[in-house]
């Protein structure tokens, strides 16, 4: 039995991320917040991109920031340690737009 994933969404483990390609996305309040998270995960080696954020998600125009699921707690604790304000953080499979 896997652990409970920290993100809403699909509960996968690491495994069955990589078969269903499982991207994890982290949503904002604020787009500051999105590009301090963007530049924080960059400084530390974490590949994430701001994008729009998914219309699975929300229809209001925004921004997130995909990043590797597997960075998920260095991330969280990063985001702890920068202050930085995560409205939420979500996995979604496949065609995620």
């Amino acid at each position: 039995m896997s652990k409970r994933s920290a993100f809403r969404g699909t509960g996968l483990s690491p495994e069955e991320r990589m078969v269903k390609d499982v991207r994890c996305i982290a949503t904002f309040e604020v787009t500051s917040m999105a590009l301090l998270f963007e530049r924080t995960c960059r400084k530390h080696n974490i590949a994430a991109k701001v994008v729009p954020v998914p219309r699975k998600l929300s229809s209001s125009c925004g921004l997130a920031c995909e990043f590797p699921c597997e960075s998920g707690d260095h991330v969280r604790s990063l985001c702890a340690e920068r202050k930085i304000d995560v409205e939420s953080f979500h996995e979604l499979e496949d065609d995620w737009t």
